[in-house]
């Protein structure tokens, strides 16, 4: 059950992906919420506002769910970067409407409250990475070093990159599979393309 204040951000997110920030309304996200505009003041107090507080709602699921993984001894170093990539995956699939609006931000922001806040999310994932990265080469699970921001360029550009170019991909195959099929089948595969990625640049061997 969504709260008001849920349904107002997610309504908010639709029409921003959409109209991007300039060219949506308070109005528009009232009546797509369902909702008095005077509501928007009510928990936001701005656009402005609402929008910033999207964008950190959003980058906070992330945040927890990685600071669980990095903090599990269940385990092993390679488990946790495989469950994050299986998150990261999830969250681009079913985030459409947000991971838009996050690669428009990253290009045209002007905000300097959200250039910031982006800056210190990325900072966070790279950290995470180093954590587990180092606790890996220590415990010999890792036998290669790669430069750490690189690690996370190829997830994150591979994964951006693949969910912008899928229905182009879906074209060259001439794949008539209805959407949905194709898309559990085209994420299943670019997961397991990360996976192998990441198994050669850390030097991990499964049956080791």
């Amino acid at each position: 059950m969504l709260s008001k204040e849920e349904n107002i951000l997610f309504a908010a997110e639709k029409l921003f992906a959409e109209l991007g920030f300039e060219g949506t309304s308070t109005r528009e996200i009232a009546k797509t919420a369902n909702v008095n505009i005077s509501m928007i003041s009510y928990y936001f107090g701005s656009k402005e506002k609402l929008y910033e507080k999207l964008v950190e709602y959003r980058m906070n699921e992330g945040q927890f769910f990685s600071k669980d993984i990095l903090e599990r001894t269940d385990i092993n170093e390679w488990e946790k970067i495989e469950k994050i990539v299986d998150q990261f995956s999830d969250k681009v699939r079913h985030q459409k409407c947000f991971y838009r609006i996050m690669q428009r931000e990253q290009l045209h922001t002007k905000n300097p409250q959200m250039v910031e806040f982006l800056k210190q999310t990325k900072m966070g994932f790279i950290a995470m990475y180093s954590k587990i990265l180092e606790s890996g080469l220590e415990k010999g699970i890792f036998t290669k070093n790669p430069p750490i921001y690189l690690l996370h360029s190829t997830v994150s550009g591979t994964l951006f990159y693949a969910s912008n170019a899928k229905e182009m991909y879906k074209e060259f195959l001439n794949d008539t599979e209805d959407e949905e099929v194709f898309d559990k089948k085209y994420y299943t595969e670019l997961n397991k393309h990360i996976k192998y990625l990441l198994k050669d640049l850390l030097g991990y061997e499964e049956n080791k």
